[in-house]
């Protein structure tokens, strides 16, 4: 997961710092497809191996859908220390190119909108990809959506990515805005895939058992659909062709 973070950080923060000058319109086009895909380009990666969540809205949503376990899920959270540590290291090499996320002309409501909706987008993506009625598509989705958000405030859409730099720079102005929009927004997204668009008969308690599954080798019968998924039915298959 750290290696995948690192990735992602390293192709999304170069594009966004990589000419502070420019001030042509395509450059936010630019930061928005380098995110997009980035992300599009390590779930083909290395989504079979970890899930490729590389967002903590993400964790949360495949938590609160019962799609991963509870260890893998704080498992994940070594994504927050290294986008740190590697902000720590961006912000020294080239501290007057790096900035943290800020709201620009708009209020914290309409902030908190702004990332709530934005980032329910690719949440819901992600939780159809497990889905065995659907396959992995692209982010074109996202990187649209990123480009629509990067104006008024920044659109990381991802709590991890905003925390970075505002640890380094100390600046918390509004920051409650790119978690509790974005964490919302995962657990919204969620209650909306696995009730409202696509309800399942399978009761909660069943379906729970997964958040408490240590040991998918000898529990094959609760194994994490989201994982699962990728794997066997994907990877696995190919090798077997192979």
């Amino acid at each position: 997961m750290s290696l995948g973070m690192i990735i992602f950080v390293f192709m999304g923060l170069s594009a966004a710092i990589g000419d502070r000058n420019d001030t042509n319109p395509d450059q936010e086009l630019k930061v928005a497809f380098a995110f997009g895909l980035a992300i599009a380009t390590l779930a083909q990666c290395i989504g079979h191996i970890s899930g490729a969540h590389l967002n903590p809205a993400i964790t949360l949503s495949l938590l609160a859908s019962c799609q991963i376990s509870i260890i893998r899920g704080f498992g994940s959270s070594d994504k927050i220390l290294t986008i740190t540590v590697y902000s720590w290291t961006v912000e020294e090499s080239t501290p007057q190119c790096f900035s943290s996320l800020q709201l620009n002309g708009v209020t914290p409501g309409q902030g908190f909108a702004i990332e709530f909706l934005l980032t329910l987008q690719p949440v819901l993506c992600v939780l159809a990809v497990p889905d065995k009625r659907r396959d992995i598509g692209g982010f074109a989705p996202l990187a649209i959506g990123t480009l629509c958000g990067i104006r008024y405030t920044g659109c990381g859409i991802n709590p991890a990515r905003s925390f970075g730099p505002a640890i380094i720079l100390e600046s918390f102005d509004d920051h409650w805005v790119y978690w509790v929009g974005r964490m919302s927004a995962g657990v919204v997204a969620a209650l909306l895939y696995n009730f409202l668009l696509t309800p399942r008969d399978e009761r909660f308690g069943g379906k729970a058992r997964v958040l408490f599954c240590s040991d998918l080798s000898t529990a094959k019968e609760i194994q994490e659909p989201f994982l699962e998924n990728l794997e066997n039915e994907k990877w696995s298959k190919r090798l077997g062709e192979a």
